[in-house]
């Protein structure tokens, strides 16, 4: 699926107009933004990665896996139409991705698809 570069990207908003990416993003020292903001772009304009850069977490979502200096960061995404949608994102502290934040980021997978429908009823 190789498409025109770069991907757009694109954070899920709330119903409430929050953006949780990108709040969470704002909390985190500069450096490590400046890390993740950097392996994001590098999805944007070499889309399909693989690891060990990007993982497949199955139905739809991916995960960007950025090594900050003393842990570990994940920022969960989908691919709509040509757009990378940020979902969620997180500082890994265990081996395995925990379900609350798999089962989060579909919720919002789910909630950014109906949106999406809604509004553009000629792509689907």
């Amino acid at each position: 699926m190789k498409v025109d570069r770069p991907l757009n990207v694109v954070s899920f908003k709330s119903e409430a107009g929050n953006e949780p990416v990108r709040e969470w993003l704002r909390g985190l020292p500069n450096e490590d933004r400046k890390i993740i903001g950097a392996d994001i772009l590098s999805v944007q304009y070499a889309w399909p990665v693989g690891k060990p850069l990007v993982d497949n977490l199955g139905q739809g979502l991916w995960e960007v896996r950025s090594r900050l200096n003393n842990r570990i960061a994940r920022t969960v995404f989908a691919v709509v139409d040509e757009e990378i949608v940020l979902l969620h994102g997180f500082i890994k502290k265990q081996r395995k991705t925990r379900r609350d934040d798999l089962d989060l980021a579909r919720k919002r997978k789910r909630l950014y698809l109906q949106n999406y429908e809604k509004e553009n009823p000629s792509r689907h």
